[in-house]
């Protein structure tokens, strides 16, 4: 009787934490995007030591996944180009099915999935290292030290990250152009004036505005949300509520910010 009495009372209470969680983990977030803008345009942050670090981890982050997730690209497009001629072909809707196939393969479907690739093979780990660093002191000795632990350990990872998404995505849009036009012209080029004229059509410059703008936000968002968990210890509260905050929580709002990019292009693309 007493438990029940009090549940409804300790609702706003309950309300308010998870308001002021996820303000703060929110508010983390963008200060410290700012302050990564302000580090990645200073010339400092560029130094011969600090260039060697960032290309140590670029090319750590990048070139293990660069192989295979190329060859899932490839193959994907060519599934999907086969899948969508053939039904083109029963509707009397050839002329429509590779302009179809680009705009759903190259436009939406690659970029976000290279995202989500870079994710989880990469800038999530890197956010659990960033963890591990804070949670075995190693970040508070570099401030004892004078050092900063967000231009030495962060800014090297963030970078990468975005290298590695954006590389994934450029490199798969254009081996999936390629794998769509030998899928339905085969290995010849009497299709090609044809193909570039309607790649024309589909890339015009308010859709590459928004193409570039897209990958870019994509490569952000899964660089920088994972080592904002990392970096920060969670908000005080229950075990359950912090491993909530450090676990699914950032997880939850890297999808959150995925998924309003792309319902975001879709409207600036199609309305």
């Amino acid at each position: 009787m007493t438990t029940t009495g009090l549940y409804p009372a300790s609702l706003p209470r309950r309300a308010w934490a998870l308001a002021v969680r996820w303000a703060l983990a929110w508010w983390r977030i963008i200060d410290l995007g700012a302050v990564v803008l302000v580090l990645v345009l200073s010339p400092s942050s560029y130094r011969p030591a600090a260039r060697e670090r960032l290309a140590r981890q670029m090319l750590a982050d990048t070139a293990p996944i660069l192989l295979g997730f190329t060859a899932l690209a490839a193959l994907l497009s060519l599934v999907i180009t086969h899948i969508v001629v053939v039904t083109a072909l029963s509707y009397g809707l050839t002329r429509y099915a590779l302009e179809m196939v680009i705009r759903v393969l190259v436009l939406e479907l690659i970029p976000l999935t290279a995202a989500l690739f870079v994710a989880m093979r990469t800038t999530i780990p890197s956010g659990v290292q960033l963890a591990r660093l804070r949670q075995t002191g190693r970040l508070q000795a570099l401030r004892e030290r004078g050092a900063d632990p967000v231009r030495m350990e962060l800014l090297p990872r963030v970078l990468a990250g975005v290298h590695a998404s954006i590389t994934l995505a450029a490199l798969s849009c254009a081996v999936a152009l390629v794998m769509a036009y030998l899928g339905v012209y085969g290995f010849n080029t009497a299709g090609l004036p044809a193909y570039t004229r309607m790649f024309g059509q589909v890339f015009t410059p308010s859709i590459t505005l928004v193409f570039a703008l897209k990958t870019l936000l994509f490569s952000l968002a899964v660089a920088l949300i994972p080592m904002a968990s990392g970096l920060y210890p969670p908000h005080s509260g229950t075990a359950r509520d912090r491993q909530d905050q450090t676990g699914q929580g950032g997880l939850a709002r890297m999808f959150a910010v995925l998924l309003l990019i792309e319902t975001v292009s879709l409207m600036g693309n199609y309305y």
